[in-house]
């Protein structure tokens, strides 16, 4: 029996969620076995918590363990345990007084380290922020703490956000819980790999093109980027207002609809939408193009399941859409990168100038920087991007969702597996060398540049064990339909087999 439980909290909690205790992989650094606590999900620790069959403290300090017997992962940057057990003190003392308890009570949450935390360092990965403490949490932040939450740690990212592997070169790179030479995606990786790895059941991570979904694809996780503006993102080192989204990590999708009801504020009931009839769509001559093989094989496993749950699979087309993607995405961020970065530092009293800070990153970074010059529009370029083409692209995407009836297109968020973690900057597609980030974000790029909704679950493992992840992405402002879609599609994937790490 886990010394951190009474017997009353461990047969309980036994009862309760008749969980599968796994025997960890004897590799270097193993990690200890799971227990039934690190398994539960953040809906069920909560009611644990809340009911008093557990404390929060005991919890706090069984995922603290969980985070220590894990550093391998490198999925941290800054954490402080004392810090945390104070927090599940006080959480336990709150529950005592026999007051109303927030929503996420006692809840331990890992944070991108992008996003404002007042007690904290947030560095963006990067050599210049190191030592930045804000003086206030980002308004999200606020929200979770008021509603119980506790902050768990700051999690390890691609420096600055600027990327898909985080290969961080400056904070170490962070590892995948299914295979510890390959990458976890980006740039959020370390919140994706806390939440696979069990250091935590929910997590913040920050999409602008992407870094929400594929680390949530490539973890084996569910992550949902909600529509732009959906949910506050004062206070997060920018990349562009135009794109820029915080969102959850979680490993269900009823965690993922608990921290919407918390963060968008409207806490009516979610129900699962009946996949019978529905129409889901479809475009192969875009995200289904030089998929591997592994990954087209999951995508029509997927695609049979679905249909065999009574969905409809249409075919669909949307004009244009890689000629309005790469006339608006990278361009738009290009230009908007150092001035809000510049602002954000100013804003919050970062004493590091914006050229400072892009001259101390890593050599891959500064790479990158130095590469997209030749994209940087001019100012009326940029207007007309922002005026007339990224409005095009949105309509597109609003046409085909009318004239086809479709609730969601359905598409792998990759189109390859996890690569290693020493990808080089190019990879090679059907025998021809091409840029890595481009080919490999192209199926979330469009999803954010036009500010959709996207749900992201596992949909299966290839024959070498590592996660796909399936993404449907729904018409703006859908972002509760499509959670609800989820709660069905969650069933009809089933779940997949958790990383032998522990």
């Amino acid at each position: 029996m886990n010394d951190n439980l009474s017997r009353r909290e461990f047969f309980s909690l036994a009862a309760a969620s008749a969980l599968v205790i796994t025997t960890a992989t004897e590799v270097a650094g193993a990690i200890p076995q799971r227990t039934e606590v690190e398994e539960l999900s953040a809906v069920d620790a909560i009611a644990a918590m809340k009911r008093g069959d557990m404390t929060a403290e005991r919890y706090a300090s069984t995922l603290l363990a969980r985070c220590k017997a894990a550093e391998s992962l490198n999925a941290f940057i800054t954490m402080q345990p004392e810090q945390v057990l104070e927090a599940a003190r006080a959480a336990d003392k709150h529950r005592r007084s026999k007051v109303q308890l927030g929503a996420l009570h006692g809840l331990p949450i890992p944070f991108k380290d992008s996003v404002n935390t007042k007690d904290l360092p947030t560095t963006g990965g990067t050599r210049a922020l190191h030592d930045f403490r804000p003086r206030l949490d980002a308004p999200l932040v606020a929200r979770l703490r008021q509603a119980g939450a506790i902050v768990l740690g700051k999690t390890n990212l691609h420096e600055i956000s600027m990327g898909y592997t985080s290969a961080n070169l400056t904070t170490g790179a962070v590892h995948n819980p299914y295979d510890s030479t390959r990458i976890p995606g980006g740039s959020s990786g370390g919140s994706a790999a806390a939440v696979a790895a069990r250091l935590a059941p929910l997590s913040v991570a920050e999409d602008t093109a992407g870094s929400i979904r594929v680390p949530a694809a490539l973890c084996g996780i569910v992550g949902f980027r909600p529509t732009t503006g959906r949910y506050p993102s004062q206070g997060v080192l920018p990349m562009t207002s135009l794109f820029d989204q915080l969102g959850p990590h979680a490993r269900t999708v009823s965690d993922v609809i608990l921290f919407d009801a918390v963060v968008s504020g409207n806490s009516s009931p979610i129900k699962p939408i009946s996949l019978r009839g529905i129409k889901l769509g479809v475009f192969r001559d875009y995200y289904y193009a030089d998929l591997h093989s592994e990954v087209s094989r999951l995508m029509e496993e997927g695609l049979r399941r679905l249909k065999d749950a009574g969905a409809i699979i249409v075919e669909v087309r949307i004009p244009d859409l890689g000629e309005l993607v790469g006339k608006t995405a990278f361009p738009i961020i290009v230009h908007d990168l150092a001035p809000s970065v510049a602002a954000y530092l100013a804003e919050f009293g970062a004493n590091v100038s914006v050229s400072q800070l892009f001259r101390d990153v890593g050599s891959d970074i500064k790479g990158n920087i130095e590469g997209t010059k030749s994209i940087l529009p001019t100012d009326l370029e940029y207007r007309t991007l922002v005026s007339v083409t990224r409005p095009l692209l949105q309509e597109r995407f609003a046409s085909t969702f009318r004239s086809t009836g479709v609730s969601a297109i359905v598409l792998p968020t990759t189109p390859t597996p996890q690569v290693l973690i020493t990808q080089g900057p190019t990879i090679v597609v059907r025998g021809n060398e091409v840029p890595f980030d481009p080919f490999f974000g192209r199926n979330v790029v469009p999803g954010s540049t036009a500010g959709l909704p996207g749900l992201v679950l596992p949909v299966g493992l290839t024959r070498d064990g590592l996660p796909v992840g399936i993404e449907f992405d729904g018409p703006a402002a859908s972002d509760r339909s499509l959670l609800g879609l989820g709660l069905s599609l969650e069933r009809v994937f089933g779940p997949i087999p958790p990383p032998k790490i522990g």
